[in-house]
Parts: C-alpha cells; sequence; structure tokens
C-alpha cells in the first residue's frame, strides 16, 4: 500500500473532508483582477501555500492544487503557455509542503479546457486529447496523490479528460461536473446521464462541485446518488455571488450556515465534502466539525 491511498483511506474513515474555494480565496488575499492563480503560483508562491495550510489547518483530509487552468492551452490566456510544466511541478511542489508531515492528500486539479470542441467551438478532440494528458503526465510525475478532473459541463470533453487521467498512471481519478443550471450543466447534461457516462469510465469517485445554490447542489446530489454506487465528491458553491461595490465577489453564506447542511449531504450520499466558490477557511473549519463527528 501507497503511503497516501486515496481508496485505502476514504474506506477506513468512511467519509473525507476536502478543501474550499481558491479563486475567491484569492482575490480576497489580493490576487489582481484578471490574474490567475496560475499566475501566482510563479509570483506570489507564499501566498498560494498559506492557501493550502489554512485549509489543512481547517481539517482537510486532501486538497486541490491551483491547477486548474494549468493546461496549456488555458495558460496561453495568460502567456504562461511556455512554462506550463513549471506552472504545474511548482504547484504540486508548493502542495505538497503544505501536506508534508501529514497524512493529508493532495488532489491535481484539472479544469475544462476553455473551448468549445468541434462542431460547437474551434477544439479539434485529438489537440484536447493533448492538452488533457500532457497535463495529467506532469501532475502525476510531480507526485500527486491522485487526479480530479472537475467543473466539467459536456460529457465530450469530460470524457477525454478523465480518459487521458486514466491513461497518466494508476492513480485514482474523480470527475466532478458543475451543474449551473440547477440540476443541469450548461449543455443540458442531468446528474444521472453523467453517471450513466462516466461512471463506468475507471474513475474512483463522480462528483458535484461549484453549480448554482445550495438547494439545487443538493437535489443533483441526490439525484447523482440514485443513480451511481461510486463515492461522491461535493463541493458546493457558498451560495451565490454577489458584488462589492468595488467589483469583488463574496458569497453572504456563512460558515454557520454552511455547516448546518453537511449532515443532510451525507444523508444523501456525500462521501467526500468541501465547499467551492465563496467557501473560505472557517467555512471548511466549520464543516470538518460536522463531517469528523460522522467519520467512522
Amino acid at each position: 500500500m501507497k503511503e497516501k491511498d486515496f481508496s485505502k483511506i476514504l474506506k477506513n474513515k468512511g467519509l473525507l473532508i476536502s478543501d474550499g474555494a481558491t479563486g475567491t480565496n484569492l482575490i480576497q488575499r489580493g490576487l489582481p483582477q484578471g490574474k490567475t492563480a496560475e499566475e501566482w503560483v510563479l509570483e506570489n508562491p507564499g501566498e498560494i501555500l498559506r492557501l493550502h495550510q489554512d485549509f489543512v489547518e481547517a481539517g482537510s483530509d486532501l486538497f486541490l492544487t491551483s491547477t486548474f487552468g494549468g493546461s496549456k492551452v488555458r495558460l496561453e490566456q495568460s502567456g504562461l503557455a511556455d512554462r506550463f510544466a513549471e506552472v504545474n511541478s511548482r504547484a504540486v511542489a508548493l502542495a505538497k509542503e503544505a501536506a508534508i508531515n501529514t497524512n493529508v492528500l493532495v488532489a491535481g486539479s484539472i479544469g475544462p479546457l476553455g473551448h468549445m470542441l468541434k462542431p460547437l467551438g474551434p477544439l479539434e478532440e485529438k489537440d484536447a486529447e493533448i492538452f488533457y494528458l500532457d497535463q495529467a503526465k506532469i501532475l502525476v510525475e510531480s507526485g500527486v496523490d491522485l487526479l480530479v478532473v472537475e467543473t466539467q459541463f459536456d460529457l465530450a470533453e469530460a470524457s477525454i479528460g478523465v480518459n487521458a487521467a486514466l491513461a497518466s498512471g494508476s492513480l485514482p481519478v474523480i470527475c466532478s461536473f458543475s451543474f449551473d443550471r440547477g440540476t443541469k450543466t450548461m449543455m443540458g447534461v442531468s446528474p444521472a446521464k453523467f453517471a450513466q457516462s462516466i461512471g463506468k469510465s475507471g474513475v474512483t469517485a463522480l462528483g458535484i462541485n461549484c453549480g448554482k445554490s445550495l438547494e439545487d447542489n443538493l437535489n443533483a446530489l441526490k439525484e447523482l446518488a440514485d443513480a451511481t454506487d461510486l463515492p461522491i465528491w461535493f463541493k458546493p458553491n457558498a451560495g451565490l455571488p454577489k458584488l462589492t461595490d468595488d467589483g469583488k465577489p463574496f458569497y453572504d453564506v456563512t460558515p454557520e450556515i454552511m455547516a448546518n447542511h453537511v449532515e443532510s449531504w451525507i444523508a444523501s450520499g456525500a462521501k467526500i465534502i468541501g465547499g467551492c466558490c465563496g467557501t473560505t477557511p472557517a467555512h471548511l473549519k466549520a464543516i470538518a466539525e460536522v463531517v469528523k463527528k460522522n467519520q467512522k
């Protein structure tokens, strides 16, 4: 058994605590408008490390690397395509530093490519396969414990991402969809259809992250749980975003409100629990306290 084996740790604990948001937390910590977390991996690594450490201290059993937009095609938008390997390997190194001397798992985050596949967009499937496989391989080589193909909305692209992640090595792979139309994605994919399509691919778990309101995400969770026997990763937003006077997003769902929902998430089938946009370390700590009471 490897030192950090996701499936065995989940089996032993019954429930795991994931992390909170990356982007919205970094914005609150000074990430300038228009900059990405991946840029800060190189320019302000101390803040990336501190966020990881804050989630570990809040109770995370696993957390995501700051590589959501780390594919070569996404990095082109910030002029970092030629530093693709450096961005991803450095992000993993920062995450591993935060998890050092702990049993906390580091999950390699792989987000959508940012372009639709043909015929709806400009992206060829063969190019998408290369982009996903290249990122999955560098994350694996850099030492993550598992891969999370997250915030997906299109079954065709998600399948490409999952297959690439599975082909990159022998690590567990989670695929998580964002049901941003309530209980469907922008492409009309339902949780049940997601389970039927991706659930047979060889992934270790299926997931829901981001999305809309807590109520909508709970409804999506219930539908997904009815459609799969796989463990479910669940990271809902802390409600819906609002804007401050200076244009920064904020979320008015408090840590206490989120914590009050956790037992309903567990009862509905969630096994790996955290939060997405708006979920701060304080939210995560409140969530973790409830999850820990329900762990084996």
